[in-house]
């Protein structure tokens, strides 16, 4: 049986065209190699696997390269680059820092330094995690790397810059790696899936190039695991299954209930979700990136910056004429909310249907504030009404005491609180329902 290797060790780039999303980086240092310009220290950063070792292999091998191309690329047929390619070079040195650490490690290292290479021109010394030596190794360091010998070119690399010493940074010349874009890593992932035999779906490939983060090794790896569990057919079913991810139309029918302020179905999409194992949390965030893709892909200026693939990005396009742009701001704006007290919150699942349906009643006009209800409106409505029909007959019994009273008395009744058990009606043909006091009022006008 043939022995296995991992689709990241048995992709890996060979040459500089083979690096995927570094063509700028992987041009200047081609142009280096053809004109003979080379500096004495690299330092190359970025996040993992966006292939800061492997372009420091590909480097050191074409500098040593006796018949280099004329494009920069190594011509893989000298004993220098036959030597590299079986790995028995003894002019290219790799040193992991992060187990290599000490200032005896580095006191080694330089003393290498001084024997002149035996086959090719110079001697490379690649500095893996370069930022993990202790400040006593750097100043050990520092001295040579000012002023090395003329056969000696230190290649540093490193995920963490700001932790490296500002006189390092200062000798040396700086290569910054990006981030590896959703479509080129779709794109190698295609090409890698072809020379293994194995079928799959695009939308399959655009969840494993998210989950990756923008490391190409990490998402070879999740392909591979990906690979084993679809049994050669990888499906985005299966791919979200295997993952544990979230589908993401969830995220679409969230959405479109909020834009028609279905809340009860939101709360059982919620239920069904959490049922399922995921935290709410991450529910949250990912409907917040959800809603920013569908805010990004409102105007056609915006929609690239979508890092997802062609038939994602179509969708997004036709949710995002459906939503009004105030309607995506104030969501974002809760969604923030409720991730930055998440996990303050003793109840985070109450907090969590909260926001939701602060998000669901974002649409509704005339409700300034959240409810319980699907149609808060009807209920204040009512209440209106009420309050309406009340005054209303307030403003009957006033009118109908007025009209029997005099003006002297009615200046009297103004300054009496009225006794809601014995209001009613009042007119001149129910003599014994007038007061008393109205009474001998009467009586005495009889006398005179």
């Amino acid at each position: 049986m043939e022995e296995y290797i991992v689709s990241a060790r048995k992709y890996r780039p060979m040459t500089f065209d083979s690096v995927v999303g570094q063509s700028a980086l992987t041009t200047t240092l081609k142009n280096a190699v053809k004109g003979g310009r080379l500096a004495h220290a690299y330092l190359f950063c970025g996040p993992r696997g966006v292939g800061k070792t492997t372009c420091a292999r590909i480097f050191a091998k074409a500098i040593n390269c006796e018949h280099p191309r004329e494009d920069g690329e190594a011509c893989n047929e000298c004993e220098s680059c036959k030597s590299f390619n079986e790995q028995r070079s003894y002019n290219i040195f790799e040193l992991d820092a992060a187990s290599n650490n000490s200032v005896e490690n580095i006191k080694a290292l330089m003393e290498q330094t001084r024997i002149p290479p035996q086959i090719g021109r110079y001697k490379v010394f690649i500095i893996d995690e370069v930022h993990m030596l202790s400040t006593a190794a750097f100043n050990a360091f520092l001295k040579t790397l000012e002023e090395p010998p003329a056969h000696v070119i230190f290649i540093l690399a490193t995920t963490e810059k700001h932790k490296i010493l500002p006189t390092i940074l200062s000798r040396c010349q700086i290569y910054d790696f990006e981030r590896m874009t959703v479509s080129n890593t779709i794109n190698h992932l295609k090409s890698v899936a072809e020379k293994e035999g194995i079928k799959y779906e695009e939308e399959a490939l655009s969840v494993i190039a998210e989950k990756a983060d923008g490391g190409m090794r990490d998402a070879l790896s999740i392909f591979d695991q990906a690979a084993s569990f679809c049994m050669g057919n990888i499906t985005y079913q299966k791919v979200i299954e295997d993952l544990n991810v979230l589908d993401s139309e969830n995220y679409f029918k969230i959405v479109e209930y909020s834009l028609t302020n279905k809340v009860s179905e939101i709360m059982l999409l919620l239920n069904n979700i959490l049922g399922k194992g995921f935290d709410g949390g991450n529910l949250i965030n990912g409907l917040a990136s959800h809603i920013r893709n569908v805010l990004m892909a409102k105007d056609q200026q915006t929609l690239p910056l979508l890092e997802t693939s062609e038939q994602q990005r179509q969708k997004f396009y036709e949710q995002a004429q459906k939503c009004p742009v105030d309607f995506l701001y104030k969501a974002l704006k809760v969604l923030n909310q409720c991730d930055i007290n998440y996990k303050q919150s003793s109840n985070k699942r109450l907090l969590v249907e909260i926001t939701l349906i602060q998000v669901a009643q974002i649409t509704q006009s005339d409700d300034d504030s959240a409810s319980a209800g699907r149609r808060p409106k009807r209920l204040k409505s009512l209440f209106k009404n009420l309050i309406l029909s009340q005054q209303k007959a307030a403003s009957q019994v006033a009118a109908a005491k007025s009209h029997v009273l005099s003006p002297r008395d009615r200046s009297k009744e103004v300054t009496q609180e009225p006794q809601e058990e014995n209001v009613s009606i009042v007119t001149a043909s129910v003599p014994d329902k007038v007061p008393i006091r109205n009474k001998e009022h009467l009586e005495r006008q009889n006398i005179r």
